[in-house]
């Protein structure tokens, strides 16, 4: 990394500049009329960037090993740009059932109205995905694991069926991050991270990434990102290459810290299952050894039976949790997923309410404190 912007310049600063443009000017009337032969690296319109942007993009595409890199205003943003980008009316798009619910929701209530046939797939299907491949298949979109259910898929096998019929794949890979799984070392087309999260880590902005590289594809999703209007603010853009200057280091605790709270959990007589490929008992837990590097700081678990008062009761006794979306930052937090939207799935991995926590940087002793005492106000509920 160059600390100084030009060979001339004797400024140079140990930060990034916040370059802010909506509109980019022109030396002459002929390069304003060939403006986009800039794309896409060049600069056109505030929309597609401005050198911070391509600050960071150059970054994440080093962590990613790729070629290239586009920015979006979020995590959803990017999925749904790459989908757009690829996908047209009369082509069949499949997509796992563990996948993020926001694509899960533009697949069934837009793309599927757009002419698109959209098929979910059991997220273990693995190399048998194959039966499902027809002559329009376009794409397949990929988790690993999945987003609350944490169910492992072999992106191996998957990547290999769709390399021999000509379909695109697409892995959400924000659980690992490049740190862990680098997508596209494994024949991924497109690596997507919702930086919002681990790149990010503070919980204070939106960010996405999308990441591959071949350059018509690149070029393909500038062109997407400047259609639809997916501009990435530059100051959340300065926010998420700081946030890359600690991230190795946070991953490294907060995975450390993870696996020691899921292991508490799975010994204690309240729970039935603890969700995350990295124990032993998950029934991933093979692929993820085999083709990842580490394991991330988010997880799920299901505890005995209890009625609902049971999980107020549990999540209202928690101190060092806040309740809340998202995940990936310094601070921890808990969600609740109810029984009816494992029900509503085409492939639930089971019909229980699920408790999903993301471990931050606190003292897990701390934390693993904080759940027994949560788990104390759950049990005389499952005592009556």
């Amino acid at each position: 990394m160059s600390f100084k912007d030009h060979a001339d310049n004797p400024f140079a600063s140990l930060s990034p500049a916040v370059w802010r443009a909506s509109t980019v000017v022109f030396d002459s009337f002929e390069d304003f009329a060939a403006r986009k032969k800039r794309q896409p690296d060049g600069y056109s319109y505030g929309v597609t960037g401005t050198p911070t942007a391509r600050g960071l993009e150059r970054r994440i595409a080093d962590l990613e090993h790729a070629r290239h890199c586009v920015l979006t205003p979020s995590g959803q943003a990017a999925l749904m740009a790459v989908v757009m980008g690829f996908v047209r009316a009369g082509d069949h798009l499949l997509v796992s059932d563990s996948a993020y619910g926001g694509l899960k929701a533009f697949a069934s209530y837009w793309l599927a109205e757009l002419g698109i046939d959209v098929e979910y797939y059991p997220p273990t299907v693995d190399g048998e995905i194959e039966a499902l491949i027809k002559p329009n298949t376009k794409m397949i979109c990929i988790e690993a694991p999945g987003t609350i259910t944490m169910e492992m898929q072999d992106v191996d096998a998957i990547v290999a069926v769709a390399k021999r019929h000509g379909v695109l794949t697409m892995m959400d890979n924000t659980w690992a991050s490049p740190l862990y799984f680098r997508a596209l070392e494994h024949g991924v087309d497109f690596a997507v991270e919702a930086a919002t999260k681990l790149f990010g880590g503070h919980s204070d902005l939106l960010m996405g990434s999308i990441s591959m590289n071949d350059f018509n594809h690149y070029e393909i999703l500038r062109e997407t990102q400047s259609v639809l209007g997916l501009a990435a603010s530059p100051e959340d853009c300065f926010l998420v290459m700081r946030g890359l200057d600690t991230f190795p280091l946070r991953m490294h605790e907060q995975s450390r810290n993870t696996l020691k709270i899921a292991r508490w959990l799975e010994r204690h007589p309240l729970v039935t299952d603890v969700l995350f490929p990295a124990l032993e008992s998950h029934p991933g837990h093979r692929v993820w050894k085999e083709q990842f590097e580490g394991s991330g700081c988010l997880f799920s678990f299901i505890l005995k039976s209890a009625p609902e008062e049971a999980f107020s009761k549990f999540f209202n006794a928690l101190e060092h949790f806040p309740i809340g979306a998202s995940w990936g930052g310094t601070h921890s937090l808990v969600a609740y997923y109810p029984a009816s939207q494992q029900k509503a799935r085409k492939f639930a991995l089971t019909d229980q309410p699920i408790i999903r926590i993301s471990i931050g940087l606190e003292d897990p002793d701390v934390l693993i404190a904080d759940l027994e005492n949560a788990l104390r106000h759950y049990q005389s509920f499952t005592e009556a």
